[in-house]
């Protein structure tokens, strides 16, 4: 992708609906309610065979202070530098507003080279929209419907000539693996986008003390050491009971997609109020799909008892995250960059555990040695057997064990052999899955 094109207008004009349709996928949170996209979003866009960055944007608000509204647009103002070509959405069903004109002249001042789209044409509805639009200066407008689809061929004309001009080539640079996909999780207001900011070192993402400026997961592409990294920020997670806009649920659905396609999770705590009951719900979900966890314990630097608070995580994590033990817990601050290192080397050192897997032959060398030191209890007055184990899977380490009476197989016994397998392969920090299967072993052949 050879060029990039920036989607700005003021809010409620389906931005984020047209960037859904250039992408191919819902990736960006939409609704009736004006103002939900906060934070630029990017991804890659395709029309035809011209495929180009484009990135979405909060609603142009005529606000330039430091409110929430006025860092939304110094990030819409940052998307529009980065971009080759910005496409200026209107509302053709409402007709061009006073918003509209303000901003027509905004980015004409700005110099970029600005593409007019009138949205909403279907039917008949939008064609005083569309005709009203030339009074903006901006040459003339393209009628598209971002929702269903109309006038895609009209968009792939005019952008075809930025390619031109800017010279398009659909040939990335070389890819030297898939990037290790990042999400970082956890409740409002625990300083997750500050966090993500100091890692790739840029305001990327907007911050403040506002609770619940992050609506929809953002993901960011990124590099560490020479790693490629797509990290994900996402909406904090409340409890249940608690949820009531619509919105806010359209967040939360957002929030657990980027942690099942996620491969490492970072769960953000305030170093003040640690594992919540909430915190570890995030947890438990986490686990529950499979992913890596690493707990950053953040906001370290305000703690008053720094030891008191080390020793109350540790003991919550043993007694309430069992499932997990050893899981990495790394104290930092996203505020002053610190510990963000130590932060990175956990994630890469548990994505490289959650991916482990153990030859078959010492896994039940392993194995032999374990019933041998703790027999299988007896089940119906027969002791069970358990003749063989193999791992089938990894990400996260998934392991069949064949068992004359598996239904009989007691929870407390496979809890042994799990804190076995962490301690003696290494597992520490990643969810572990034993499988009973009944029958004999089916690796070897009958005589």
């Amino acid at each position: 992708m050879s060029f990039t094109v920036a989607i700005v207008g003021r809010p409620n004009v389906g931005k984020s609906t047209l960037f859904n349709r250039l992408v191919g996928r819902r990736l960006a949170l939409v609704d009736d309610m004006p103002g939900v996209t906060r934070d630029r979003r990017e991804g890659e866009g395709r029309i035809g065979d011209l495929s180009f960055r484009v990135i979405d944007t909060a609603g142009l608000e005529e606000v330039t202070d430091e409110s929430l509204e006025g860092r939304m647009r110094q990030q819409t103002e940052v998307a529009v530098e980065e971009a080759d070509v910005a496409l200026m959405l209107i509302d053709a069903r409402a007709g061009i507003t006073p918003l509209d004109r303000h901003f027509a002249d905004w980015i004409r001042r700005a110099g970029a080279r600005a593409v007019l789209v009138a949205n909403k044409c279907e039917g008949q509805a939008g064609e005083g929209g569309l005709y009203e639009a030339f009074e903006l200066g901006l040459g003339e407008p393209v009628p598209i419907s971002a929702e269903h689809g109309e006038g895609m061929v009209d968009l792939f004309e005019v952008l075809s000539e930025a390619a031109e001009e800017f010279g398009e080539d659909s040939s990335d640079d070389p890819d030297d693996g898939a990037p290790l996909q990042l999400a970082i999780v956890g409740r409002p207001n625990v300083g997750k986008s500050t966090l993500v900011n100091r890692l790739i070192g840029e305001e990327r993402l907007l911050t403040g003390p506002e609770a619940g400026i992050t609506r929809d997961a953002i993901s960011v592409d990124w590099a560490y050491r020479g790693r490629r990294i797509k990290l994900v920020d996402t909406a904090g997670l409340r409890r249940r009971a608690r949820v009531e806009h619509k919105l806010e649920k359209l967040s939360a659905g957002d929030t657990n997609r980027a942690i099942r396609f996620a491969q490492v999770v970072v769960l953000v705590l305030d170093g003040d109020a640690m594992l919540e009951r909430q915190d570890l719900k995030i947890a438990r979900r986490v686990i529950e799909e499979g992913r890596a966890l690493v707990i950053a314990a953040n906001k370290w630097d305000a703690v008053e008892d720094q030891a008191d608070a080390r020793q109350r995580l540790r003991d919550r994590l043993e007694t309430s995250l069992p499932q997990v033990k050893g899981v990495p817990v790394i104290h930092t601050s996203g505020l002053h960059g610190r510990n963000l290192d130590k932060l990175l080397d956990a994630v890469f050192s548990i994505y490289e555990v959650w991916n482990r897997r153990i030859p078959t032959s010492p896994l039940n060398d392993w194995l032999m040695a374990m019933i041998e030191a703790h027999p299988p209890p007896l089940a119906r007055g027969r002791r069970i057997r358990i003749r063989y184990m193999t791992q089938i899977k990894t990400r996260p380490p998934t392991f069949a064990l064949w068992v004359s009476q598996p239904t009989e197989l007691p929870d407390a016994y496979l809890r042994y052999l799990e804190n076995g397998m962490r301690e003696d392969f290494e597992l520490d920090g990643v969810p572990l899955r034993l499988q009973m299967r009944k029958g004999r072993n089916p690796y070897v052949k009958d005589s």
